[in-house]
């Protein structure tokens, strides 16, 4: 329950995490060799739980990971201009990075990867999806965002609009800008803010979310939760804070100053279900691999990290640059923490499903928020 986790939280010093299951968090640099230490039992036991791996699979799947987040940086630099995005496969536990230069094949070889020849290279398929940001999307559009593997933009439209004339008409500009593959969800995305609830993590007005990661000076969340100024109350009701910078929709970011007692520690919540990870680095983990949620309301979820820089079409405005994963997330989990293994990956923002039925959630990579209000990661 909250109680038992907020106190183990406090013993370790670390409050602005209080109320909290965010995820791992940690500087954009390289991590530290204390990176190198095994994977906490909680979250070992996330990852069976929610992925369907045993104890042994989990434990390689982490190592494989580490591996493919590495060699990703060296590959991109070996293919220059040609790169054309990778992905990591969980079964092969390899990463792959697409070229559109077959002369630059063996040097990327060269650095651990596997390299498939294509088409199009990143940089034209970014600029494809930026003609497409430019576009306005209806409702039924639910986002869309470059895909590695298929080396196209895939437009994912919500299936009981396809039919829809403004959605058509979307696809039909879309597909102007580039290369387009189109595919259904669901559901719309949405925010995943809450009403008040007794007992949770932080408030701003009458909206409940959850704090994200530390950060010298106070912690960053989604956007959505508050606006520049607004205050901030604890789960006891105690005042932290203010929301000190804001952005949404565009972007979904904030971050929030901490003080009148309450500290930052390089610790993420585990409500009881895990042990509260320590936050060691934020090295960006490649589309494949495995990325686990910490929320106030559903506590700590796993699943599989998608894709990256999404722009995802809320009812309030289109957001850009988002992650999308196959974790669930509910009302009130948002601002919480995204982690791949021990490396911060970002703060919660929406999605469609539940943890009940399942489905989506995407996140604002945290390394954007640090970089945009010039903040620096409570590190362990």
């Amino acid at each position: 329950m909250i109680r038992t986790g907020l106190s183990a939280l406090l013993i370790l010093g670390t409050w602005a995490t209080a109320g909290l299951v965010p995820a791992a968090a940690a500087p954009s640099a390289p991590s530290s060799p204390r990176s190198e230490a095994p994977a906490s039992a909680g979250l070992l036991s996330a990852m069976q739980k929610d992925l369907g791996l045993t104890k042994s699979q989990a434990e390689a799947r982490l190592a494989a990971e580490k591996t493919a987040t590495a060699v990703d940086g060296k590959a991109r630099r070996a293919a220059g201009s040609s790169y054309g995005g990778s992905w990591f496969d969980a079964d092969s536990g390899t990463l792959t990075v697409a070229v559109s230069s077959a002369g630059k094949a063996e040097a990327v070889r060269a650095t651990g990867a596997t390299v498939r020849l294509v088409q199009h290279s990143a940089r034209q398929l970014d600029a494809a999806k930026a003609r497409i940001d430019a576009l306005s999307a209806p409702a039924g559009v639910a986002s869309w965002h470059v895909d590695p593997k298929a080396n196209t933009v895939v437009v994912n439209v919500v299936a009981a609009q396809k039919s829809d004339n403004d959605v058509r008409s979307f696809l039909t500009r879309a597909r102007q800008a580039g290369p387009v593959t189109v595919e259904e969800t669901a559901a719309a995305p949405r925010t995943f803010a809450a009403g008040t609830v007794g007992g949770d993590p932080y408030y701003t007005g009458n909206v409940r979310c959850s704090i994200g990661f530390s950060v010298h000076g106070g912690f960053v969340t989604a956007g959505h939760c508050g606006r520049a100024g607004a205050g901030v109350s604890g789960w006891d009701g105690s005042y932290i804070g203010n929301f000190q910078g804001s952005s949404f929709p565009d972007n979904d970011y904030a971050w929030v100053n901490v003080g009148s007692g309450w500290w930052t520690a390089p610790v993420v919540l585990g409500w009881g279900s895990v042990s509260d990870q320590l936050v060691r680095g934020s090295n960006e983990a490649p589309i494949g691999a495995s990325i686990c949620r910490s929320g106030s309301t559903t506590h700590w979820r796993c699943g599989n990290l998608l894709a990256k820089n999404e722009t995802v079409n809320y009812s309030q405005g289109a957001v850009h640059q988002m992650t999308k994963t196959s974790v669930c997330a509910e009302g009130g989990d948002s601002g919480g923490s995204f982690i791949s293994g021990d490396q911060a990956q970002g703060v919660t923002s929406g999605g469609w499903g539940n943890c009940s039925s399942g489905g989506e959630t995407w996140y604002q990579p945290v390394n954007e928020i640090l970089s945009r209000y010039g903040l620096t990661l409570h590190t362990a």
